[in-house]
């Protein structure tokens, strides 16, 4: 009976202890719901009640995907200025997730700009006629049509908003001479830029007004960008007056034209200057 006991203890002691080593193991397996590979920090709050937060590798891993998702945004930012409007307008259609990817890049790099040039002409369409009808060519997200009274045609690559249009810009829905003021807010992109140029000049009624920003460098021709002079030059010749031009701001220009009466030309004879691309750098 004795031997009996001792060998039921001998049992129950084993039996302990595997059931210690499972209790081991299982405390060593990361709760599903926890970032792997990182640091878990429990802490108590005045309740006593205990929070749990990743630390350490959940900041790496953010900047991980911001980097990312900042090579996408410059990838797709290259291809919009060295394709036409045309395949732009395919690629997009093809997977419109890419433009959303786009405009969230876009709009980072924004930040960092201490004016943003569509306020300034926010500025002047309200200080001029509210009748005017406005076509934004390249409106992003429509921040032209939501803060002016005037009505506005918003044209883009793609339409995530009820009031935006998708379309090539060199090919819009609008009527012949059926607008005051064309819009091209850092959006003559594309290498067949001058054919945006061509159709606003179109849809644009006698006298109407042609408003253009662009990104500073695109016109520095003691860096590879175009002559500025030759660009206003080569609107005129499209049927356009020069009415302002403006360098003062360190980011941007605005080149303000007025439409000639008479059809001057059909643009095809026009020698269009290159855009410097405006390719954005890793920060």
């Amino acid at each position: 009976m004795a031997d009996e006991g001792r060998s039921n203890k001998k049992r129950k002691r084993a039996k302990r202890r595997r059931s210690d080593k499972n209790k081991d193991f299982t405390n060593s397996i990361p709760d599903a719901t926890e970032p792997s590979g990182q640091d878990i920090v429990v802490s108590t709050s005045s309740d006593g009640k205990k929070s749990r937060r990743a630390s350490g590798s959940s900041s790496f891993l953010d900047k991980m995907r911001a980097r990312l998702s900042g090579g996408h945004f410059r990838m797709l930012n290259e291809k919009l200025y060295t394709c036409t409007g045309e395949e732009a307008l395919n690629y997009f259609n093809e997977d419109q997730v890419l433009f959303d990817v786009y405009h969230t890049g876009y709009q980072e790099q924004m930040l960092h700009w201490p004016e943003l040039p569509v306020n300034l002409i926010i500025k002047w369409l309200k200080e001029h006629d509210p009748s005017f009808i406005v076509a934004d060519f390249g409106c992003g997200d429509a921040r032209l049509s939501k803060n002016v009274k005037n009505k506005v045609f918003s044209f883009d690559l793609v339409s995530k908003d009820p009031s935006v249009i998708a379309c090539d810009m060199s090919n819009t829905p609008l009527d012949s001479s059926s607008v005051d003021v064309a819009v091209f807010c850092l959006s003559l992109m594309g290498v067949n830029y001058a054919s945006y140029l061509t159709e606003a000049r179109r849809v644009l009624k006698p006298r109407g007004w042609l408003l253009i920003s662009e990104v500073k460098s695109r016109f520095d021709p003691s860096n590879g960008g175009a002559d500025p002079n030759e660009f206003v030059r080569a609107v005129c010749e499209l049927g356009f007056v020069s009415a302002l031009k403006d360098f003062s701001n360190k980011m941007f220009i605005l080149l303000y034209f007025k439409k000639k009466d008479e059809k001057i030309s059909n643009g095809k004879d026009i020698d269009w200057p290159q855009l410097k691309p405006c390719l954005y750098k890793r920060r």
